[in-house]
């Protein structure tokens, strides 16, 4: 499928298309979002916990949060379609309901190389998102694959390309280096759709985002963050950071609110609730290993109540509610 960059690249909104969206983008206080159920996007998208959700989402409302970053499953989507386009709309109207905007994720390279479908299995104790699989999956991404990958970015874009409750769609996440052309493709097939929303996409794609997206789990105060924040803001373009939040590496909310706030830049942490994705544990936690002293990611315990009080008055003061 021959791809034409030059098209991509004039098809890309204008600095001032971008600029007229810069107060929406500032005001973004995210997170990251996966059921505490739920080990990956397959378990998510498979059988929607509506029930959950919705007390999840009110604990989100209530700290001050109001927007969500959710990864969409390709697999899911490929057994029925319909199905999960009705499962993502049903997600929607839960959202709004608690005041929440949301960034869908189309693609994803991160963690286990293909999903399947069925049963999850139970996560790996100890282990940080130790049941994650990337989407389409590895066997997937070749070329034989578009067709069906370019249906699936029409389908599911033009459901909801004028949807005020999608703030943007984050087209692919993380893409390594050699999906480069992957990349490019969903740009292509998803502006043939026209939709509304900014398209993004924070790795193998600064050519192409309409709005710049990055992540960065570094300190802050240090000279890689800096660095992450100076190139982002060079473009002109608003900018998003759509992960962020790794308490151990010096990535914590009283020091990533002040820059953020400073420069008008939103922000999704990684993630609500502590849950199957175990994402408390640090990235090489040893298996089996006890509880971490101090949570890797994560807002809030099983039961709603904040892992920090100080965060949670953090949030709640940057969004008028203390």
């Amino acid at each position: 499928m021959d791809i034409h960059i030059s098209k991509i690249h004039a098809s890309r909104w204008s600095l001032e298309k971008a600029s007229t969206w810069a107060d929406r983008c500032a005001e973004v206080r995210g997170c990251n979002y996966i059921p505490m159920n739920c080990v990956n996007s397959t378990a998510f998208w498979q059988s929607l916990d509506e029930k959950l959700i919705d007390r999840e989402l009110g604990w989100a409302e209530d700290i001050g949060l109001n927007s969500l970053r959710i990864f969409i499953q390709y697999m899911v989507y490929e057994s029925n379609p319909q199905a999960m386009i009705d499962n993502v709309s049903r997600f929607l109207d839960l959202a709004a309901h608690h005041q929440m905007t949301v960034m869908p994720v189309l693609f994803d390279d991160c963690w286990g190389p293909d999903p399947s479908l069925g049963k999850q299995p139970d996560p790996i104790p100890g282990v940080h998102n130790s049941r994650w699989t990337a989407s389409p999956g590895f066997s997937r991404v070749k070329p034989e694959s578009w067709p069906a990958l370019d249906k699936y970015v029409h389908n599911l874009i033009n459901r909801f390309a004028e949807d005020e409750r999608i703030i943007a769609w984050d087209l692919y996440n993380e893409a390594k280096k050699e999906n480069r052309p992957l990349v490019k493709a969903a740009f292509s097939w998803a502006r043939d759709v026209k939709p509304s929303q900014p398209l993004v996409s924070c790795w193998e794609a600064d050519d192409l985002q309409d709005v710049i997206t990055f992540h960065c789990y570094a300190d802050p105060e240090g000279e890689e963050f800096r660095k992450v924040i100076t190139t982002a803001l060079e473009s002109s373009r608003p900018v998003i950071c759509t992960e962020c939040m790794a308490r151990p590496l010096g990535s914590t909310l009283d020091k990533l609110i002040p820059v953020f706030t400073r420069h008008r830049i939103g922000w999704y942490i990684w993630g609500l609730v502590a849950g199957a994705t175990q994402t408390r544990f640090p990235w090489g936690w040893p298996p089996g290993g006890p509880e971490p002293y101090l949570w890797f990611h994560d807002l809030l315990y099983p039961d709603g109540k904040p892992y920090s009080d100080q965060e949670v008055a953090l949030i709640r003061q940057l969004a008028g509610k203390s």
